[in-house]
């Protein structure tokens, strides 16, 4: 990547004054036309309608006077009129829409200014600013997220207008900034942010973050983006990256189409048939008119008609004007009025719709809108619906069920939760007690949830369900998540509390299909614990790895009755291998260019020579039939 295509954002710092005027306003439009667009895009929009073309066609045959049997204006003055009123319509719609973007541009957050924070709108926010967004508030722009009113920098956000899921998203700042929450720590932070151009793509982010000598690797844990809302949290403060039209939400939305609906598809579909119709007429016509004309009328000597002759090409041309002629005459075969009367019954649809009680949000005090009156037809014509399992034909509520660890299968179909306490009693045993050890340490060590104290109880937060569900199942077999800090995580071991260093995290994504993390045990030995999906893990087994056979046998089991699985398994590290694939994984955290493969290659590089432990079941049960 040519380092002269990233951005530098300067907080804080001389060289911050100048830097917005190189990027995007924060105010955002998303009218259909401006001043200069108008016409031509109206006009576009207004000609693909085969019937405009057709009395276009008509009215410039009717200024040829030889030609019409009609007056010169006879089509032309409708047909302005229902241009006219069309166009009233879309600007009538397109004030709307610009009166809704308005109305968002001078939404207001609070930015550092001079030492205090000040009220300022939407459309003012600048790229380097730092802003407070605070509970229930919706980011203005992209940010990075440097510290929040949680510890360690945590913060909840919904981005349900962003893709559509209503569960709650876990965001975590720098462990370096996560301390900065007062005014006086956030003006004296001077920094500087080397990231990726503004992409569409909302699921990564690359970037790094300069605080004097060091540099620390930003990823898309650290980014809030614009169009979520915080939840659960009092406030964050963040450092404004991409504003306006190049924040990814916008970078996403495309400039508003010229849509058709399917009745003016038909309408085009059928105006075409009368079209054909009617130059059939002419053409039949036409012939008759010059056959009576030249051929019946010129024997008639009693009416003062005599018989001339004529030449092919006075033949043509008097059948031409006859054929244009008649092609005016029959015009009203197609109804000028038909798309001045659809845009009428769809002006006035649109104004139902908003006045619809029916269609009226109490909760969110919301009335619908007709944003696109030319596509009211489409409401209720579906005729698929796409949907996936979770939380659509599934409840998204997730319960450890079932378990198979060393070879031995536990856990009932039957019990609402897993209740196989056999499981512990195992936990002695010389054979498979230790198996069932590393099996609870992977469920309690490798995951993103989150623990806080409620009332002296602890609570899980998680933006993953299945996490959620495989921690708490620890939690009921004695192996309690209590705490979880940047750099270590305590868990309650069968009533003795341990503390294991983090050393690294492996993100779950799609392309990995697992998760690792490298910890510190409290006797000293390094851990690497892994799960993932059942096609990932084995590849990667060492031939030492035991119980693979059976494993594969209770995951096909699982898999029969409808349970989400996962296999779980460790690695232990040496102190000299471990320091030098870190050295190079730190190197690869860090890195703007190919930042992702070189960390994808790290770790494959330890993710290997894996010993089996065991299969996680979790059961996603059906929606209830109303």
């Amino acid at each position: 990547m040519d380092t002269s295509s990233l951005r530098k954002i300067y907080v804080n710092h001389p060289s911050a004054g100048y830097q917005h005027f190189n990027y995007a306003s924060n105010a955002i439009s998303t009218c259909k036309y401006d001043i200069l667009s108008f016409l031509p895009r109206f006009l576009q929009e207004q000609f693909r309608r085969y019937s405009n073309v057709f009395f276009l066609i008509i009215v410039l045959l009717q200024q040829i006077p030889d030609v019409s049997p009609t007056g010169r204006f006879t089509t032309a003055v409708p047909f302005i009129i229902i241009l006219t009123a069309s166009a009233l319509k879309e600007i009538f719609e397109d004030i709307k829409r610009s009166r809704s973007d308005k109305e968002i541009n001078n939404f207001e957050t609070k930015i550092l200014e001079n030492g205090q924070w000040k009220k300022t709108k939407w459309k003012k926010v600048v790229v380097g600013s730092i802003v407070r967004i605070e509970n229930d508030e919706f980011f203005p722009a992209d940010l990075l997220l440097l510290s929040s009113s949680e510890k360690y920098a945590l913060s909840y956000i919904e981005t349900s207008n962003l893709d559509g899921e209503t569960n709650l998203k876990i965001k975590q700042g720098l462990e370096c900034t996560s301390e900065k929450t007062e005014i006086e720590q956030l003006s004296e932070l001077t920094c500087e942010i080397c990231c990726e151009q503004p992409n569409k793509n909302v699921n990564q982010f690359i970037g790094t973050l300069y605080i004097g000598a060091a540099s620390y690797p930003l990823s898309i844990n650290q980014i809030l983006l614009r169009g979520a809302r915080l939840k659960n949290t009092s406030f964050v403060n963040g450092i404004v990256l991409y504003t306006g039209h190049e924040a990814k939400l916008l970078m996403n939305s495309t400039t508003a189409p010229l849509k058709q609906s399917n009745i003016d598809i038909m309408v085009n579909g059928r105006i075409l048939i009368l079209f054909v119709m009617l130059v059939i007429l002419s053409v039949i016509s036409a012939f008759g008119s010059l056959y009576y004309e030249h051929f019946l009328l010129s024997g008639a000597y009693y009416l003062g008609f005599t018989r001339v002759s004529f030449s092919f090409l006075g033949l043509t041309k008097t059948y031409m004007y006859n054929l244009l002629t008649f092609f005016i005459l029959y015009n009203n075969l197609i109804p000028i009025s038909l798309q001045f009367t659809l845009e009428v019954v769809r002006f006035c649809q649109a104004y139902f719709i908003s006045c619809d009680i029916e269609m009226y949000d109490e909760r969110t005090d919301t009335v619908a809108v007709a944003r696109t009156s030319n596509l009211n037809e489409e409401l209720g014509q579906i005729k698929f619906v796409m949907c996936d399992k979770t939380g659509t034909l599934t409840r998204n509520v997730m319960k450890f069920k079932r378990c198979s660890i060393a070879g031995k299968g536990y856990g009932d179909d039957e019990a609402d939760e897993f209740a196989d306490f056999r499981l512990i009693a195992d936990i002695d045993n010389q054979k498979c007690g230790d198996y069932i050890l590393e099996f609870l340490r992977v469920m309690s060590l490798c995951h993103t949830v989150v623990a806080e104290l409620d009332n002296e109880n602890i609570v899980y937060r998680s933006s993953s369900p299945d996490e959620g569900a495989l921690v708490r199942g620890a939690a009921n077999l004695g192996f309690v998540y209590e705490m979880k800090t940047p750099s270590s995580i305590k868990i309650k071991e069968r009533d003795v509390l341990r503390e294991y260093v983090i050393l690294n995290v492996l993100n779950f994504s799609s392309e990995r299909k697992r998760m690792s993390v490298i910890v510190r045990c409290p006797d000293g030995e390094i851990k690497l614990y892994i799960k993932g999906a059942d096609s990932v893990i084995f590849s990667r087994l060492s031939q030492e790895s035991l119980f693979k056979d059976e494993c594969l046998s209770h995951l096909k089991e699982y898999a029969n009755k409808g349970y989400r699985t996962l296999c779980f398994a460790y690695r232990q590290l040496n102190e000299e291998f471990y320091g030098k694939w870190a050295k190079k994984f730190a190197e690869a955290s860090v890195a703007i260019e190919g930042r992702e493969y070189l960390i994808d290659k790290c770790a494959s590089e330890i993710e290997v020579e894996l010993l089996l432990i065991g299969v996680s079941a979790i059961e996603d049960k059906l929606q209830e039939v109303n």
